[in-house]
């Protein structure tokens, strides 16, 4: 098993932990893909594959510029990566750009009779005649909860594989298929689609990501009511607190998103229309996924944000009419606890996917998109995730690299590419899925903010690691207060 490991002393923070072994220098196991290919619609302010092919001439990283010593949360040296985005294209089968519509309704289909006959047994059959005992009874209800939020999760990827265009090879037909999932889930697809294809775009960019970016040291200072100087001489937070945050941003965490942009980039007065004029994040700000004037989105995509609000339109008020004729608390129990447990994978995979102290964020000035496409780690999450969740959690780093690739052809596609990134793929793999789950409050603890390695120099200083005042892995820089 190759892995690149930080000193024996600490033998289980890895930087890369694979399962299989395809070359004795690289890791395994894994698959994602993302390449500024997949924005379905091109803008000023997102970046198509083929206004990104001169990044396919990029030269290597000079090693003779001044980075200094960049070091992670574990204690490893980091080096910035040297591969090309052509590298990465060439070392992929073709037939893995290959997608088929039929068989991506045929998984679509799938995951609908998952639900149906999961609702048909429990409704018919979780009942007084059949479980007399009350508590019984709903600890099986809570069972259905569970199921059916982890099957409502794969539809979430399957539409979530139709904004990449890596559904089927019809822009119409990925839109339509996926317009419905999503709506049907609360979700507004046209508007999801445009800023989770700038977050693809800018990922790892600090000024630019759309997703899990965060806080530098600063803004964590800010938040806690402290001087920038005083987080090292913090003392740690207890266990309990940090439950508590991963609670409440697994329950919310992803309508909060929706309505405020939290975790996404908080530079509006960039957008290039005007739109961000005095808006910041927040409640009220107009800065949401359902506002046709938002900074998040240019003049000509208010049309599309319209759409989206046209389908959650239509599935509030089918909900409306199954809460009147069936009764509210049925609908809850049918209904919206799946519901809130598909929120909660889906924060927890993107929080996953970003979030881990061997992970990079860059300023814009060392930012490249081969540099933020390796910036994300791939887990494992056994049965579940390759079945259920049609492998969104092995295969990220690949689905950020080319994301047309359709999910049944990124395992294959994540073994070509891994000895061509080498050293700079990371993933997780530890534990399989309770190591997953682990993880959620191990990079809770472990990443608070991002900031310069002490050793940085020059450039250096423009590529910001994890942190955090727990004292765990490296420590925060020591600074002296202003005068």
């Amino acid at each position: 098993m190759a892995s690149t490991a930080i000193p024996a002393a600490h033998p289980a923070l890895r930087r890369t932990k694979t399962s299989t072994t395809v070359d004795s220098d690289y890791s395994s196991p894994s698959t994602a893909a993302h390449s500024p290919a997949d924005s379905p619609r091109p803008s000023a302010s997102s970046t198509s594959l083929s206004s990104l092919s001169s990044m396919d001439d990029i030269a290597p990283v000079d090693s003779t510029k001044q980075y200094g010593k960049l070091v992670d949360t574990y204690g490893n040296e980091f080096k910035v990566p040297d591969f090309t985005i052509k590298d990465i294209r060439d070392a992929i089968p073709k037939h893995c750009f290959e997608r088929s519509g039929l068989r991506g309704l045929g998984y679509v289909f799938r995951d609908c009779v998952y639900l149906g006959v999961t609702f048909y047994l429990f409704h018919n059959y979780n009942t007084a005649t059949y479980v007399p005992n009350v508590v019984a009874r709903g600890a099986l209800w809570f069972v259905y909860s569970i199921l059916q939020g982890l099957f409502g999760t794969g539809l979430w990827v399957l539409a979530h594989e139709c904004g990449h265009g890596a559904f089927s090879p019809s822009k119409t037909f990925n839109n339509i298929v996926g317009w419905v999932l999503h709506s049907a889930l609360l979700v507004p697809y046209f508007s999801w689609q445009m800023s989770h294809s700038k977050h693809h775009k800018a990922t790892g960019n600090m000024e630019r990501d759309m997703v899990f970016l965060p806080r530098t040291r600063e803004e964590h200072a800010t938040r806690l009511g402290r001087f920038v100087h005083e987080l090292s001489e913090l003392t740690e937070e207890t266990p309990i607190y940090t439950f508590i945050a991963l609670f409440l941003q697994q329950l919310v965490g992803w309508p909060n998103y929706l309505l405020t942009n939290v975790t996404g980039h908080n530079y509006h007065e960039g957008q290039r229309e005007g739109r961000g004029k005095g808006k910041k994040n927040g409640w009220g700000t107009g800065v949401n996924h359902f506002n046709p004037s938002s900074p998040l989105y240019d003049n000509k995509d208010a049309i599309l944000v319209v759409l989206s609000d046209i389908g959650l339109g239509l599935a509030i008020t089918g909900l409306t009419l199954l809460g009147n004729r069936f009764g509210w608390a049925n609908l809850a129990i049918w209904y919206f606890l799946p519901y809130l447990w598909v929120n909660h994978w889906l924060v927890a995979i993107t929080y996953l996917q970003h979030t881990d102290p061997t992970l990079p964020h860059y300023t814009p000035a060392e930012w490249n998109f081969v540099r933020g496409a390796a910036a994300t780690i791939d887990r494992e999450f056994g049965f579940v995730g390759r079945h259920l969740l049609h492998g969104i959690i092995e295969t990220h780093v690949l689905h950020h690299y080319v994301s047309t690739i359709p999910f049944y052809h990124a395992d294959e596609a994540s073994d070509a590419i891994r000895p061509v990134m080498g050293q700079h793929y990371r993933s997780d793999v530890e534990g399989g899925s309770l190591g997953f789950i682990k993880a959620m409050y191990k990079s809770a603890r472990w990443c608070q903010w991002v900031e310069p390695s002490a050793e940085a120099t020059e450039k250096g200083k423009n590529i910001l690691f994890f942190r955090n005042h727990n004292g765990l892995g490296t420590k925060p820089m020591k600074m002296a207060p202003p005068a």
